[in-house]
């Protein structure tokens, strides 16, 4: 009898759902970028770091930082950027993704190509001068990897700023662990024409996130000045912050070690049964 009730306990405790503590979420939205710079230097501080960016945009190895004004014009628009620019040319530990054609970060002023995308009248910088997109999608994705290799990382933090978000839950940010399961969404706060929206998160219980997902409006950049939809709105992306990736190290999770021990003691069952 004892032997059945552990063995259906066992069993059962394998259905049970994961449970995860959750994320401390920092976010704000307003028409310049002062109205967003207090929560993004709380997001700084929650994270950690100095204040002076070292090498590819680390911050005493416990956060990184992305703006896109360091791209060469070489790689911006109308030239694509490659996915892992950031983990290759300035090894920053992401690679990016996307269902579109590629991205594409905005020409500076002074060259050939019209600055902000061609759209001046619906756009503004955080970080002057440079803007970032996706290309041919409103969906991208942020990998993270032990900077300059292919080895798996994981972070506890990322922030990201929307530029131009007009409607509301249509901007979002989520993260997945590495079974690719849902930890964290959060849609941008609406800010208006040209409105900068901070949307960001930090774990607060060791969660660990491999992947960000970013889906910037309902529309899609085709090319400069050229949308997939002229009458819906367009939404792009300035600066990135997340804190410094770390290699992934698998470890038991605490209901494997539960179950663990459930099998040893039913062992000792097993053997004081039939000893008896």
């Amino acid at each position: 009898m004892k032997l059945r009730i552990f063995s259906a306990f066992l069993a059962a405790l394998f259905l049970l759902p994961t449970a995860w503590a959750g994320f401390v979420t920092y976010e704000s939205a307003g028409s310049s970028p002062a109205a967003i710079t207090s929560m993004r230097d709380d997001f700084r501080t929650a994270v950690g770091g100095g204040a002076v960016a070292g090498p590819n945009g680390s911050f005493g190895g416990l956060r990184r930082e992305i703006n896109w004004d360091g791209v060469p014009d070489a790689l911006s628009d109308p030239n694509a950027l490659p996915a892992n620019f950031f983990n290759v040319n300035s090894p920053r530990g992401v690679v990016f993704n996307t269902p579109g054609t590629g991205f594409l970060v905005s020409a500076n002023a002074g060259l050939a190509t019209p600055t902000l995308f061609g759209f001046s009248n619906d756009f503004q910088t955080f970080s002057a001068q440079r803007l970032f997109t996706a290309v041919g999608s409103n969906i991208m994705d942020v990998l993270f990897f032990a900077p300059g290799t292919m080895t798996a990382a994981t972070t506890s933090a990322f922030a990201a700023i929307f530029v131009d978000v007009e409607v509301a839950a249509q901007t979002k940010i989520e993260f997945f662990d590495e079974n690719n399961s849902v930890i964290f969404s959060r849609d941008a706060l609406v800010a208006g024409n040209q409105g900068l929206s901070f949307v960001g998160a930090v774990a607060n219980a060791g969660e660990r996130i491999s992947r960000v997902r970013l889906t910037s409006g309902p529309n899609t950049l085709i090319s400069n000045g050229v949308l997939g939809n002229p009458n819906d709105d367009i939404v792009v992306m300035d600066d990135f912050l997340y804190a410094e990736p770390l290699q992934s190290v698998p470890e038991p999770s605490s209901l494997a070690l539960l179950a663990l021990g459930l099998v040893g003691c039913l062992a000792g069952l097993r053997r004081r049964h039939h000893s008896i």
